[in-house]
């Protein structure tokens, strides 16, 4: 059996008075992979800035132990130096910088104090070469997409001569294929001796890969979990994060569907850059009243651009085709006249483009609809105040007040405030990109009822999401999308993964099948 690498015990952080980490223990073999799984807000980064020297020493209670040593860091240059590395979900490259430039900045390799260039490149391809990138050295990170990126990073972390890479959510922007070559990386990694702590909302990938997994609730070590012999299962791993049986993924619902809300007719929409390349064929989309419809496809299908250019044309150019509203044709072409026809849109990026990040919960709730708390043109903080403690006892968001800074909340409570700012906007169609992306498995349930309660109130939903159990669970259509084209349409009885890969991989008409409710 091998030996622990790494041993935190007894880690104790708090932040004003408020514990973060209580007592928490982690062990880590040497050449294992661990997952650290837990709900937004379970302790999972602060406990990995504390190994990873962010926190310094002092600012914690508790040890550290590393290579058999107890180790005091007082900054990350430390723990980096011992080859313990951290790749955070926001990935910490400069886009302009060249991929070599980008491996070795700040650890540039010299003589005589004049960077070697000719080395910085040499010794880059070979680290690509180890991850499976097969990239110029000399290409601008802006130019290739995320997962080579997080390939650039873990580049970055050998040539740090890495023995525990620390990685944070590594898949959450990553198509099925890029997340597969990510976790076979990994594999091969650990084949060579290098440990891993991997943190994943996804349990699905945990399972293909790891070693152990460790569970923290509330800032506490509530098990550890052996994979090798025994596997447990995912029910088992999300009782342990959430404190209770969660028996349906998905809220129960019957459906109660109205007449024709919105229709696409013939939505034609081309790409912002490249005049002559159509990212949207055509589409023709329609979602009734009280209806869950999904938009499934794989990354670039072109389900983001649809929806941004639909959205007051947020997205594309040249865009043709008629909507619809109640079977009035409706002028969409601004952000402005979408909003005032009923149209809202939760962007899968919440923190660029659906936050502010760095104001409050109640001028982030009231951005939407600022006449809505306005007097004579002028904001009124008391209503504001009112309106965002009204969302945030309707949607149960976890936070210390409608004052708190959005920043400083769980992922799963930064998509709360998002959708309260839509739903004071009062929409009769929510466009939802992605709605639980970086989401814990418990906020997703709450995210899901609340999805399910609109539904309920007689709001058309359409939602765009890349995990296909989510769609099947939660729609009552699905439209699949590729290359910018719906392929196929199938009412949820028939709905299934197997029909939609199918319909993807073997795309040439719309496939048509009976969606009457």
């Amino acid at each position: 059996m091998s030996t622990s690498l790494l041993e935190m015990r007894g880690i104790r952080k708090t932040f004003f008075g408020v514990v973060a980490l209580d007592h928490v223990n982690l062990s880590v073999r040497a050449g294992e992979i661990h997952a650290v799984v837990g709900e937004n807000g379970a302790g999972k980064s602060t406990l990995m800035k504390v190994l990873s020297g962010v926190y310094p020493h002092g600012s914690y209670e508790g040890d550290i132990v590393f290579d058999g040593e107890a180790r005091e860091f007082s900054g990350i240059a430390d723990s980096e130096r011992l080859g313990i590395i951290i790749i955070h979900q926001e990935l910490a490259l400069v886009p302009l910088l060249s991929i070599a430039e980008n491996i070795f900045l700040g650890n540039e390799p010299a003589r005589r104090g004049v960077i070697d260039w000719g080395l910085v490149h040499q010794k880059a391809r070979a680290l690509l070469t180890k991850v499976g990138l097969n990239e110029s050295t000399a290409t601008r990170v802006t130019d290739i997409g995320i997962g080579k990126q997080q390939l650039v990073e873990i580049a970055k972390a050998l040539a740090k001569e890495v023995r525990l890479l620390i990685l944070d959510e590594p898949t959450a922007s990553l198509n099925e294929t890029d997340s597969d070559a990510l976790l076979e990386l990994l594999l091969a990694l650990k084949a060579q001796g290098i440990a891993c702590i991997l943190i994943s909302h996804k349990l699905n990938e945990i399972a293909k890969v790891a070693d152990s997994i460790t569970v923290l609730r509330d800032g506490s070590t509530v098990s550890t979990l052996d994979c090798r012999d025994n596997p447990p299962s995912q029910d088992l791993v999300i009782r342990h994060m959430v404190g209770r049986e969660m028996a349906d993924r998905y809220p129960r619902r019957v459906p109660k569907i109205g007449n024709t809300v919105f229709e696409l007719r013939d939505w034609r929409v081309y790409h912002p850059q490249h005049s002559d390349r159509l990212v949207v064929k055509g589409v023709d989309l329609n979602v009734r009243r009280g209806e869950i419809v999904g938009i499934a496809g794989l990354m670039g299908a072109g389900r983001t651009e649809l929806a941004m250019s639909v959205f007051g044309r947020s997205w594309g150019r040249r865009i043709s085709g008629s909507v619809k509203m109640d079977g009035q044709e409706v002028d969409v072409s601004t952000v402005q006249k979408a909003v005032g026809h009923g149209i809202a849109y939760v962007t899968e990026d919440r923190k660029s483009l659906g936050l502010v990040m760095g104001d409050s919960i109640a001028r982030n709730t009231s951005l939407a609809n600022l006449p809505g708390v306005a007097k004579a043109g002028v904001i009124d903080e008391a209503k504001e105040f009112n309106v965002a403690s009204e969302y945030r006892r309707k949607l149960a968001t976890r936070c210390s007040g409608v004052q708190q800074q959005v920043l400083n909340l769980s992922g799963g409570n930064q998509q709360k405030v998002v959708l309260a700012k839509w739903l004071f906007a009062n929409p009769t169609l929510l466009i939802l990109d992605e709605p639980t992306r970086g989401i814990d498995v418990g906020a997703k349930f709450e995210i899901y009822s609340l999805i399910a309660q609109l539904a309920e109130e007689g709001r058309a939903i359409l939602m765009i999401s890349s995990e296909m159990p989510e769609l099947l669970g939660m729609c009552d259509r699905v439209y699949v999308m590729n290359e910018g084209e719906f392929v196929a349409e199938f009412p949820a009885a028939e709905a299934s993964q197997e029909k939609i890969m199918h319909a993807i991989v073997n795309a040439t008409r719309l496939e048509r099948h009976d969606c009457s409710v």
